[in-house]
């Protein structure tokens, strides 16, 4: 592939990220908002851009990775943004989990220059970009996917075009659901053998060999039980992604009172001033309400 590849964002998952598409041999140009995030990226051989306009000058295929949908927005329309320097023909990847119906005016607002968007929320967290790993769920035109499919194989293992623009964020929405509700779940597993006297550790053993099986109950679990809550995936970006969840919900008509509820969960975490700790520290406020820990302070 010949393709120029720039990247901006390189936060917990965007650096690993750039760094195994630069180890793998890629030109690449990156741009951060602090300059102290692209010193490990320049030490690993690639070039810094001053703004997201420059690194869309550079490049033919530019991912963004950053934390949020106004994020996204500044990174493309705002001033010296990536919509001021892409180039006809170019296509600019979103990894980051937005809202849907944003992500659809960015593609409209791209094309109008000429280029393509594709959506490609990603899911494995911090691990998972450091080794490589990530499920990638992509919307978008299939051509641009086809195109990115090398660069994409990079980053991630399981990867798949869901449909057109937006549908790579309502999968991702989908996979929060999912993740959210499980955690909660096995949060609430871990509180009922504490409750009896049960040793939690033999219990998500037991559940590890049966259909209570997940990659949640894997590591979260554990995580829990150790009350270890050093971050891979931090709990104010989960809340991040149950409120987007919950906006498109409300935009689609439809009701998820299972989501809303974790979403509290997250809430009551987070404005006690935990954002920075693992989403597994949702199980501090399940404690907290069944009498069993401290409160949440």
């Amino acid at each position: 592939m010949n393709d120029k590849v720039g990247f901006i964002g390189l936060g917990i998952m965007g650096r690993p990220m750039a760094l195994n598409l630069r180890r793998a041999g890629h030109r690449l140009f990156v741009h951060a908002r602090r300059e102290a995030a692209m010193k490990p990226m320049i030490a690993a051989g690639a070039c810094a851009c001053a703004s997201p306009a420059e690194a869309a000058r550079q490049a033919d295929i530019l991912f963004v990775m950053v934390a949020d949908t106004p994020d996204v927005e500044q990174v493309i329309l705002g001033r010296d943004g990536v919509r001021d320097g892409i180039r006809a023909g170019s296509v600019v990847v979103d990894m980051s989990t937005i809202s849907p119906a944003a992500t659809r005016t960015l593609a409209e607002r791209l094309r109008e220059r000429g280029a393509e968007l594709l959506d490609a929320p990603v899911s494995g967290g911090e691990a998972g970009a450091i080794d490589g790993v990530l499920s990638i769920m992509v919307g978008g035109p299939e051509t641009a996917f086809a195109r990115v499919l090398p660069l994409f194989e990079v980053m991630g293992r399981n990867i798949i075009h869901v449909g057109g623009s937006g549908a790579g964020q309502v999968c991702k929405a989908c996979n929060q659901i999912a993740v959210s509700h499980t955690m909660a779940g096995i949060g609430e597993a871990i509180l009922t053998a504490k409750a009896w006297g049960l040793d939690p550790e033999k219990m998500r053993a037991a559940l590890l060999g049966g259909s209570a099986n997940s990659k949640v109950l894997g590591i979260h679990g554990q995580r829990m039980i150790d009350a270890d809550y050093r971050p891979g995936f931090k709990a104010d970006l989960h809340r991040k992604d149950l409120r987007i969840v919950l906006e498109t919900a409300q935009a689609l008509g439809i009701a998820l009172p299972g989501t809303a509820l974790v979403s509290q969960y997250f809430n009551a975490l987070v404005g006690r001033g935990h954002g920075d700790l693992d989403s597994s520290a949702l199980f501090r406020v399940l404690e907290a309400i069944g009498g069993l820990g401290p409160a949440v302070d």
